[in-house]
């Protein structure tokens, strides 16, 4: 056997493939783009018999016949020789439109195992497959598995390595042998069918390595490999309707397959379908989206505030304790200072926070591994299309309840390269997990019992901005026909704990490294701006390098009601990460336990006789909210859209939409008597 054996992860979207993945990896994986492209890769590697196995999980995609980057991206390295096994995720309680992709697959002359995920919910539902039928159907192992309980990952990789032993040996035998032993075609076409593709089969050189399938994708009037054989005249052989004629009987032998191999099917109405009845009713649906992210920002509001209490006493014990150290061993003032106001203050304020970021985080991957976040994406259609985007717009959006960042990425999604840019200028409008230190911390000193409702409010407002600016920019284009969404509905099912803790650990790792690093230097640079003047050392924080910054800025940011040197230094400083916010603060005010009722007391006070009232920070959150994104932000835009200008373009009309929707309701508060 191969010491180094590649396995490709390949399968239609909500099969399960990740979940399959992240079981066989764990956190042994690292993520990376595929060369000349912004798409993300997923890798890992593990021992098996001696041998360095690397798998590779593929974005996923219904066919070969792609058309996303993503798809693209699927297809291109599958039909590489990089790949030594295509594992083929199959959602079996759903195996009619997985089969589509498998016989593509098969038609490759590729080493494939069939990974029949799913299976506890094929049994639920009272469906008797065949499996053994259907691996002499098709001519390659089918192996149950369920990926979220870990059930059949031995025997599953011991088919694919099976597989590639095979094909190894295989290839070391001579030509004649080896063209016998080679599984019989996927499936055979009608003879009109099959005269053209041996028609097709002449034309090509003889050095084709797999001249069947390169026929086939040539009749299917495939764009890729019109490329690779442009010499190729196809015009005496192909007619109009050829290429529906290879799908439709495709999908007719896949019906064969099904009569073959489904034994049983519940007769009654599954429970999915009566869940989807009400979450994708086109009014309901809205509604029942709004109140499921409420309960979510109710769990992340109050459950993460009780368990946030235990971690300010910590950061409390762990300032003094390293005060009196510190004392102890006449370190001198300045120091001290230092390390309890910048850096314990900064970094130790802002990991407070956690509990609420990582339980935000747990809600967003249940919502998604539970198949409900394509039901929004479903619902939103609609309203999107009368936007000028398809449903699959408002995928990106939702994810940047989390982070811009990924968010930003999965416009990749989207064909047009108008709405990806589209997208890209919407998105960060978007409440991610960095601003909402920002929303508990004033909405908790200004709001009293309404300081849940204040902050939840932010996440309407974001979601109203980000349609209302995609409406208004689609009117400044040209009408174009919106393509309708094609998405898969899976049915729900219970979240993997597991493919949960990966997703959420990484979020939180993540997290952890930013204030380990953004806000750690972010914190001590504060502090010294803070801390010295032109006159050097001071204590004086007027006279300040950053109150002489702030200062700059504060003409701008009076009419919006945020005319305090301070506020404008933590603004600025929240563009390096939109935690930092909080963190400079807590720098400011010299106050380390800023999200205790202490700290916050005190906190509320200073503020209050500077004149700062529930109006300002409500336009605080409002302004944090809307305003430039974070530089990993701006970064991924500039990586994704592949202009800098159009980085920049983003970034001061989001400063500009903020100043004007900040300054309309300060003045309206104003005049109310807010």
């Amino acid at each position: 056997m191969k010491k180094d054996i590649t396995i490709a992860f390949i399968g239609n979207p909500n099969c399960g493939k990740t979940t399959l993945f992240n079981a066989y990896t764990g956190a042994n994986l690292k993520v990376a783009n595929w060369p000349g492209v912004t798409v993300e890769r997923m890798e890992g590697a593990i021992q098996e018999h001696g041998s360095t196995i690397h798998l590779v999980d593929l974005p996923g995609t219904y066919s070969l016949s792609s058309y996303t980057m993503e798809e693209q991206v699927s297809r291109d390295f599958i039909v590489s020789d990089e790949v030594d096994v295509i594992v083929d995720v199959v959602d079996s309680s759903s195996l009619e439109r997985s089969l589509y992709l498998t016989l593509q697959l098969l038609e490759l002359k590729k080493p494939v195992v069939l990974a029949m995920n799913m299976m506890d919910i094929v049994e639920k539902r009272g469906i008797d497959l065949d499996l053994h039928r259907l691996s002499e159907i098709l001519g390659v192992p089918c192996v149950p598995v369920t990926a979220r309980k870990k059930q059949g990952l031995k025997a599953l990789m011991h088919a694919a390595l099976h597989q590639a032993e095979d094909a190894n040996a295989q290839n070391h035998q001579p030509r004649e042998i080896h063209e016998e032993a080679v599984r019989p075609y996927a499936m055979m076409y009608t003879s009109n069918i099959e005269e053209k593709i041996g028609d097709v089969e002449q034309l090509l050189p003889e050095n084709v390595s797999d001249p069947r399938w390169i026929a086939l994708k040539l009749l299917e009037d495939d764009e890729a490999i019109k490329k690779q054989y442009p010499n190729i005249d196809l015009k005496p052989i192909v007619y109009t309707g050829i290429a529906d004629e290879i799908i439709n009987e495709k999908y007719n032998y896949i019906e064969e397959i099904m009569h073959e191999v489904l034994l049983g099917k519940e007769q009654k109405e599954h429970l999915t379908d009566k869940i989807d009845s009400l979450l994708t009713h086109p009014v309901l649906g809205i509604l029942f989206f709004f109140v499921i992210m409420a309960i979510v920002f109710m769990l992340t509001f109050t459950l993460g505030d009780w368990i946030s209490g235990y971690l300010e006493l910590f950061v409390e014990w762990f300032s003094g304790v390293v005060t009196q150290f510190m004392t102890s061993i006449h370190v001198s003032d300045w120091l001290i200072r230092l390390v309890t106001e910048g850096i314990i203050a900064g970094v130790g304020g802002i990991l407070t926070f956690l509990p609420n970021i990582t339980i935000l985080f747990i809600a967003l991957a249940f919502l998604e591994d539970s198949g409900y976040m394509a039901r929004v994406a479903y619902v939103m259609n609609d309203i999107m299309g009368k936007l000028g985007l398809s449903g699959r717009a408002f995928i990106p959006m939702v994810l940047g309840f989390g982070c811009t960042v990924p968010a930003i990425m999965a416009s990749r999604s989207l064909e047009s390269v108008k709405d990806r840019r589209r997208v890209m200028l919407i998105t960060p409008f978007m409440s991610c997990s960095a601003k909402l230190p920002t929303y508990i911390l004033f909405s908790g000193m200004f709001f009293a019992k309404h300081a849940m409702w204040a902050a939840y409010s932010m996440y309407l407002i974001g979601i109203i901005v980000a349609l209302g600016i995609a409406w208004i920019t689609s009117k400044m284009q040209d009408e174009k026909e919106i393509k309708p969404l094609l998405i898969e509905l899976p049915i729900y099912k219970m979240p993997s704990l597991y493919t949960v803790y990966i997703y959420v650990w990484e979020k939180v790792k993540d997290f952890l490294s930013k204030a380990g690093t953004t806000i750690f230097f972010a914190s001590i640079v504060l502090w010294l701006l803070l801390n010295f003047g032109f006159q050097g050392f001071t204590e004086d924080v007027t006279i300040s390098f950053a109150a002489s910054i702030g200062k700059i800025l504060v003409p701008l940011l009076v009419p919006i009601g945020l005319g305090f040197w301070q506020i404008a230094v933590a603004l600025l400083a929240g563009i390096s990460a939109k935690e930092v916010v909080v963190s400079s603060m807590g720098v400011l005010f010299g106050i380390s336990n800023l999200n205790s009722a202490t700290g916050m007391s005190g906190m509320a006070t200073i503020l209050q006789n500077m004149g700062f009232g529930s109006l300002n920070a409500y336009c605080l959150m409002l302004f944090c909210l809307l305003y430039i994104p974070c530089f990993a932000s701006l970064a991924t835009i500039k990586k994704e859209s592949g202009s800098a200008l159009y980085m920049w373009k983003t970034a001061g009309f989001q400063l500009i939409i903020a100043w004007i929707i900040t300054f309309v309701v300060y003045q309206v508060g104003c005049l109310f008597g807010l």
